[in-house]
């Protein structure tokens, strides 16, 4: 294919319909109205020899050649759009600026406290918003609206209008009431299946079977859950001066674990570790403040 006969505005439109995924709704946000749009479309079939965007009930739905299209498309406009974009654009020491994003309680305890951190040395006038997420589901369609700028947290659903980088892994491990540790520093398979477990559901429930009992059953085990809770930080506590154990994300329980009174101690199974990541949109790429900012969330999190 010869490059000078594409018009590169042509990807800008297909990365407009890939995130909106109505024809006059991305046409509304490069500046085309809907006719103009439709031509585009046809356009880009040509181009790329497929449909791309098929119409439903739900609206224009990508192709699996469109959805494979998707990043390398939004890396290239980036990067052409990093080249274009003047070096003094923005300066976090001097900026004025109003990020929101949504984390898990996990995010809250771990990441935010090192992220506020950061932003107070570098970028004083920037303004952070950090807000539940409660139902990952709706927290990913409130960031593909825009009213968020990130998600951050683990366990958080996929869609093909996100990005998603890895921040680090984590593991789970096991706490227990401090002085009940000392007279038995590891807890057998036994131990632990026989012991009454705290959970934390932040939805107030009992919920779906999370990992923990799903590779329980792999090994014909099943815990018994004596008490709910909705915040995780209410978890050592509870288990502290009991008999009660909790399975926790171990950088949550060792920053609670001395003033709990709680010890950690290794699960004695094997529990496969997990991401904890940071979801952004394309649109972000393009916003220096937003790059900026991710850039921190990544250079913090190395630190971690």
């Amino acid at each position: 294919m010869n490059l000078a006969s594409v018009d590169l505005n042509l990807l800008v439109a297909f990365e407009a319909l890939m995130e909106e995924r109505h024809v006059t709704r991305a046409g509304q946000r490069i500046g085309l109205a809907q006719p103009s749009m439709s031509s585009t479309l046809t356009r880009l079939r040509a181009l790329f020899g497929d449909e791309l965007f098929v119409r439903s009930a739900s609206g224009m739905q990508p192709t699996a050649k469109a959805l494979a299209l998707a990043r390398p498309i939004s890396d290239a406009l980036g990067q052409i759009r990093g080249v274009l974009e003047p070096t003094s654009a923005f300066n976090p020491a001097t900026a004025r600026h109003r990020l929101s994003i949504a984390a898990t309680d996990y995010g809250d305890l771990v990441v935010v406290p090192r992220l506020v951190e950061a932003l107070r040395r570098e970028a004083p006038g920037i303004d952070l918003v950090v807000r539940p997420i409660i139902d990952p589901a709706a927290s990913v369609a409130s960031l593909e609206r825009g009213d968020v700028d990130a998600l951050m947290g683990g366990h958080l659903p996929a869609s093909p209008r996100i990005i998603r980088s890895t921040l680090f892994t984590e593991r789970f491990v096991c706490i227990r009431d401090a002085k009940r540790a000392k007279l038995k520093a590891r807890l057998t398979k036994d131990d632990y299946t026989r012991l009454p477990h705290v959970l934390f559901s932040s939805a107030g429930g009992d919920g779906l079977p999370g990992a923990i009992d799903t590779m329980l059953s792999r090994h014909g085990r099943k815990r018994r859950t004596a008490i709910t809770l909705a915040h995780v930080v209410a978890v050592p506590f509870a288990v502290a001066g009991t008999d009660l154990v909790a399975t926790m994300a171990e950088r949550v329980a060792r920053r609670f674990a001395t003033a709990a009174g709680v010890s950690v101690v290794p699960i004695p199974y094997d529990v496969e570790a997990f991401p904890i990541d940071l979801l952004h949109t394309r649109r972000a790429m393009a916003d220096p403040a937003l790059r900026w900012f991710i850039e921190l969330v990544n250079r913090v999190c190395g630190r971690l």
